[in-house]
C-alpha cells in the first residue's frame, strides 16, 4: 500500500539549485567588486577635481587680493588697487565664472557672486551671507552649502595687504556634474558587464554540471525501478566519462557505479533465493494436490461406506474431510501466488461488474447468515478489464475477511461505481476495526488480526490463513489496478481500483 506523500510546509522557501547558487555566486560577487571599483573611482577622481578647484580658488584668491589692496592708483609692483568691495574683486581680471565674494572692510559686508549663464552679479540672501560669515577667518579651502540654487561652494578666507577681510569661493556644481557622470558610465558598463558574466557564467555552469546531471538522471532511473519484487536487471551505469577519479564529479559516478554494482549482485542473490522458494511452493503445492484429494477421497468414501462405525470415527473421519479441504484451499492460494510472482500474465478481457458483486454477495450471505448484507449498484452496468474468475476469487477473499473478522450483527456494505476511467469498487463494514499496527502489513502474506479481531473458530473451520489479502493485492496488481485499505473503530474500507473497459 503507497504512502501518501509529505505536504510541502506553508511559507518555506524552495531551495535553490546548485546551478543557479553558483551563477548567482559569481554575479554577487562581480557586482560587489564592481560597486568597489566604482565608488573608489569615483572618490578618487572627485578628490582630485577638488584639489584642481582648490588651486584655482587659491589663485583667484591671490588676484582678489590685488584687487582690494588700496586705493585705486598703481604702485611701484606693478599692481592694481581698487576699492574693497565684492563687487570689485568680481569684476577684476581673469577671475574665473561662477566667482563668489564676501569683503568686510571693518564696518560694511559686500558681497555677491557672478551667474555662470548670463555673466551678471547678483547679490547673496541674507542667510547665505551668514553662512559665509562663519568662514571669514577660514584660512584653508572649505564646503559651505549655501542651499537653494547655489549649492555647494568651496571657500577660503585671505587678508589684503591692507588689512581688508575677503572671502572668494567657486561652485562645486562642475565637480559634482564630473563626479556624477562618471558614477553613472560605471554604473551602466557594470551593469552591462554584469548582465554579460551572468549569461557566460550561467552557460560555462550549465556546461560543468552536464557530468553531474549524467550522473543524477542514471540515479533516478535506478531509483525508479521496482527493486523490492520481481526480476530486476540494472543494466543502467554512469558513463565512463564520467568515472574519473580525479574529478569531483567522477568520484561520485565512480562510487555510484560500485554501489549499483553491489546491488546488482545482492538483487541477483535474492532473485536466485526468491526463484529457489517460488519453484519449491510450486512443486510443493502441485505434489500436495494429489495426496490431499486422496485423503478427502478416502475419508469421504469411508464415511459414506454405510457401514456401522464409531461415532468418535464418524467424527474423525468429518474432521479429516474438512482439513483436507482447508488445506486444499491452502495450496491453491500459495500456487496462485507462485504463479503470480513467476509473472504470468492473467486473461485479460471486459467483464461486467454487477454481475460479479451480486454473485460474490450472494454466495457470502449464504456462508454468513448472521451479517447484514447490503450492495449499493448503479443503474448503468460498468465493465472492468479484468479476468472474471480472478475477480470473483478477488471479491470472494474481502467478503470473507469481513465475515470471518467481524461478530455477527455487522453491516456489510458493497458498492459499484466509475470515477474518472476506473471502476471503483468498496468493500465497507461496522466492524471493531483493523489494529493501527497491523494497517501497514495488511497485504503482507499471512499477516492476521486474530488478536483483536473478531474469529468464530468453533468447529474449527473458520480460521484465517494470512493468504487473503495478500492474494487480493496480487491480483489487483496484476489487473493493473491498486487496492487500499482504512480502517477505524465502527468502519473499515477496502477499495479496489480497476482500468474500465
Amino acid at each position: 500500500m503507497s504512502v501518501p506523500a509529505a505536504a510541502p510546509k506553508l511559507g518555506r522557501r524552495a531551495p535553490w539549485t546548485l546551478r543557479r547558487r553558483l551563477v548567482l555566486t559569481v554575479v554577487g560577487l562581480l557586482a560587489l567588486v564592481s560597486i568597489a571599483i566604482g565608488a573608489v573611482s569615483v572618490a578618487i577622481l572627485r578628490s582630485s577635481l577638488v584639489d584642481r578647484l582648490d588651486a584655482q580658488l587659491t589663485s583667484a584668491a591671490g588676484r582678489s587680493g590685488v584687487v582690494i589692496g588700496g586705493d585705486g592708483d598703481n604702485d611701484s609692483r606693478g599692481g592694481f588697487f581698487g576699492a574693497p568691495t565684492a563687487d570689485a574683486i568680481l569684476g577684476g581680471p581673469a577671475q574665473p565664472p561662477g566667482l563668489l565674494a564676501l569683503v568686510f572692510d571693518g564696518s560694511t559686508i559686500t558681497t555677491g557672486y557672478t551667474d555662470n549663464e548670463s555673466g551678471a552679479i547678483r547679490t547673496l540672501e541674507a542667510h547665505q551671507v551668514q553662512l559665509l560669515a562663519d568662514k571669514i577667518k577660514q584660512s584653508t579651502p572649505v564646503t559651505v552649502d549655501l542651499e537653494g540654487t547655489l549649492g555647494q561652494y568651496r571657500v577660503v578666507a585671505e587678508t589684503s595687504p591692507t588689512g581688508t577681510l575677503y572671502l572668494v569661493g567657486l561652485p562645486l556644481s562642475g565637480v559634482d556634474a564630473t563626479a556624477t557622470q562618471l558614477a553613472a558610465i560605471i554604473a551602466f558598463v557594470s551593469l552591462a558587464g554584469i548582465l554579460l558574466v551572468a549569461g557566460l557564467a550561467a552557460w560555462i555552469v550549465r556546461i560543468a554540471l552536464r557530468p553531474l546531471q549524467r550522473v543524477t538522471e542514471t540515479a533516478s532511473r535506478v531509483s525508479a525501478l521496482p527493486l523490492d519484487r520481481g526480476e530486476v536487471s540494472l543494466v543502467d551505469r554512469v558513463p565512463e566519462a564520467d568515472t574519473d577519479a580525479r574529478t569531483e564529479v567522477g568520484r561520485v559516478g565512480l562510487a555510484l557505479n560500485r554501489m549499483l554494482d553491489h546491488v546488482d549482485v545482492a538483487l541477483e542473490t535474492r532473485q536466485a533465493s526468491e526463484r529457489k522458494v517460488r519453484q519449491f511452493v510450486s512443486d510443493a503445492s502441485h505434489e500436495l494436490r494429489t495426496p490431499l484429494a486422496s485423503i478427502r477421497g478416502y475419508s469421504e468414501l469411508t464415511r459414506r461406506s454405510g457401514q456401522e462405525l464409531p461415532a468418535d470415527t464418524i467424527h474423525a473421519l468429518g474432521r479429516i474431510e474438512s482439513e483436507s479441504i482447508r488445506m486444499t484451499g491452502l495450496v491453491e492460494d500459495l500456487l496462485l501466488l507462485a504463479r503470480l510472482d513467476e509473472g504470468r500474465e492473467l486473461e485479460l478481457e471486459p467483464v461486467d461488474l454487477t454481475p460479479l458483486l451480486i454473485d460474490a454477495v450472494s454466495d457470502a450471505h449464504a456462508a454468513g447468515r448472521d451479517h447484514v448484507w447490503d450492495l449499493d449498484l448503479p443503474e448503468e452496468p460498468i465493465e472492468a478489464i479484468g479476468d472474471p474468475a480472478r475477480l470473483h476469487q478477488v471479491l470472494a477473499n474481502l467478503l470473507a475477511n469481513a465475515r470471518v473478522h467481524t461478530p455477527a450483527g455487522t453491516t456489510v456494505t458493497v458498492a459499484l461505481a466509475a470515477e474518472n476511467d476506473r471502476a471503483i469498487v468498496t468493500v465497507r463494514d461496522d466492524g471493531p476495526g483493523i489494529p493501527v499496527d497491523l494497517q501497514a502489513r495488511l497485504f503482507e502474506r499471512f499477516a492476521r488480526g486474530d488478536t483483536s479481531r473478531y474469529r468464530d473458530s468453533a468447529g474449527g473451520g473458520t480460521g484465517s490463513t494470512g493468504l487473503g489479502l495478500a492474494i487480493v493485492h496480487a491480483v489487483v496488481a496484476a489487473l493493473h489496478g491498486e487496492v487500499t485499505a482504512s480502517s477505524v473503530p465502527g468502519r473499515t474500507e477496502f477499495r479496489v481500483s480497476l482500468p474500465l473497459a
